[in-house]
């Protein structure tokens, strides 16, 4: 197996850059407290909203909330990130690659 020549590097980046778009384009949800928090995040993770419903919100425990947002904003990234290796798998047939 020789050195991949500039003809498939370039493919590769087209196609790289391709996902890239993909994932910046494409809005995952995360919910926490049964959906009373719904934080969205694009495919690249990059934070885009938070939604709360008014029956989370109670002056009285802000601590709740916080770990509500806190767990939705979390759990949009885990689906970010796993939509994000599916793509990047598919790229690069499964090899990890440094710093993707």
């Amino acid at each position: 197996m020789g050195m991949p020549n500039m003809k498939a590097i370039q493919q590769m980046q087209n196609r790289l850059a391709k996902i890239q778009d993909e994932l910046a384009a494409t809005m995952v949800e995360g919910t926490a407290g049964g959906g009373v928090v719904t934080a969205t995040v694009t495919g690249s993770k990059a934070f885009h909203q938070i939604k709360i419903d008014p029956s989370a919100v109670d002056p009285e425990d802000v601590e709740l909330l916080e770990d509500l947002i806190t767990a939705a904003i979390q759990d949009a990234m885990t689906k970010a990130e796993a939509i994000s290796e599916e793509k990047m798998s598919a790229l690069t047939g499964g090899i990890k690659i440094p710093g993707m």
